[in-house]
Parts: C-alpha cells; sequence; structure tokens
C-alpha cells in the first residue's frame, strides 16, 4: 500500500473569480465522476442555490444529497434539457437566489451556442454566478466565460488516522476562459470548523514535474 503526499508545487498562477457573475461549464473526467459536482459545490457562494437536473442526469448520476450539503437548495427535478435551461433563466431573474447551478446529460440539441449565451447574458445582467454541469458531453461549442475540466485526485492521508483519506483533491483545468488565462492546478478543499463554510486552496502544476511523490505506507511522509 503506499500513500500519496502532495509536495510543494510552483507559484500558483492567477486563480479566476469561481464566483464570477457569468456563465461558468464544468466538464467531468468520466459520466459518474463525483469530482465535478465537489468542486462546483464547495465554489458556490452563500445563500440560496437553485440546482436543476434533467431526468437523464437524475437516472444515471443520482441527485444531490441535501442534508450532506450544509446548505440551503433548492432542487428542480425536471424531464428535459430544454426545461433545465427555462428554469436555470427564470432563476437568475429571481433575487432571491444567490447561485444557479444546471446539470444537463450528453449533447442535446436544446444545449446549443444561443443557450448557452442567453445565460451568460441573464448571469451577467443579474449580478450572480450560473454553472453548467456536463455530463457525458462534448466539448462543443459554448459562451461560457470559463469552461473547466476536473478529475479526482489521491488524497492526503487524514490527520486523525492517516490509514484514512484527508481533504479532497482534485486536479482542475481552465482549458477555455474569456476572463482569465488559462491554467491547471491542483486544488484542495478544506472545511472550516463549523463543518458549513468551504475554503478552496489552489496550487499551480508543475510543468514536467510529478504531481504526487510516493510516501511510506505508514504516512509518516509530510507535506509542503
Amino acid at each position: 500500500m503506499s500513500v500519496h503526499v502532495l509536495r510543494p508545487l510552483a507559484p500558483p498562477r492567477r486563480v479566476p473569480d469561481l464566483r464570477a457573475a457569468t456563465l461558468a461549464e464544468i466538464s467531468c473526467a468520466s459520466s459518474l465522476d463525483g469530482a465535478g459536482m465537489g468542486f462546483l459545490a464547495a465554489s458556490l457562494p452563500e445563500g440560496p442555490v437553485l440546482w436543476a437536473q434533467d431526468r437523464l442526469t437524475r437516472r444515471e448520476a443520482g441527485t444531490p444529497f441535501l442534508p450532506g450539503l450544509g446548505r440551503w437548495l433548492l432542487r428542480a427535478d425536471l424531464s428535459r434539457p430544454a426545461d433545465v435551461l427555462t428554469a436555470m433563466e427564470d432563476a437568475l431573474a429571481c433575487p432571491a437566489i444567490s447561485a444557479v447551478v444546471g446539470e444537463i446529460w450528453g449533447d442535446p440539441a436544446a444545449l446549443d451556442f444561443t443557450a448557452t449565451r442567453r445565460l451568460a447574458l441573464r448571469a451577467e445582467a443579474a449580478g450572480r454566478p450560473c454553472w453548467l454541469l456536463r455530463r457525458a458531453g462534448s466539448a462543443n461549442a459554448s459562451a461560457a466565460r470559463l469552461r473547466w475540466r476536473v478529475t479526482a485526485f489521491p488524497s492526503d492521508p487524514g490527520q486523525d488516522d492517516p490509514a484514512a483519506p484527508g481533504d479532497p483533491l482534485w486536479r482542475v483545468e481552465l482549458f477555455r476562459s474569456r476572463l482569465s488565462p488559462p491554467g491547471a492546478w491542483l486544488v484542495r478543499h478544506e472545511r472550516e470548523g463549523n463543518g458549513t463554510s468551504d475554503r478552496l486552496g489552489f496550487s499551480a502544476l508543475a510543468a514536467g514535474r510529478a504531481v504526487v511523490e510516493p510516501a511510506a505506507a505508514d504516512g509518516q511522509g509530510g507535506a509542503g
């Protein structure tokens, strides 16, 4: 058995504003990878969030577990991708909503460049972030200002039990952006003491260097 310990990496590039008032898009490494949802949930602002899913997403990937998120989430279980897009637009016009999330499966005809442009303009006019979580889809034309790829990464050992996983780690790639330069980071999700507030720590991925190094099985190798 080997345990991976995160080593110091290159100085981080400028991290994009995860809560920018615009449309951002996350593509998952696989259709059932939960890393994209975890990264997204940790990036959301305080306040009520509308989370809309189409039928195929719920059937194939499940639904958010509301008690486990520790926040006020309004879940919209819808049938068609077009219904999800309509609900997202309507929610962006509601001043009581702090952010909007939509999950859509595959590459439906309703999710074209025009639909994403409408969402981007609505989010920017409303002054609140809007996220589109793509599963089993292609990186086709989109007006999203930030486009991410997120994959899971082996976590550090737990602080209380070296045999248990520690804080979640993700490898995130900003492969297209109209707000900041693209880049890739290793992102650590840290829970605050009260268990309800989230903090994301970004470390740049160094070109030509190993991201992790194997540590002893007893987990005594120290993190930088």
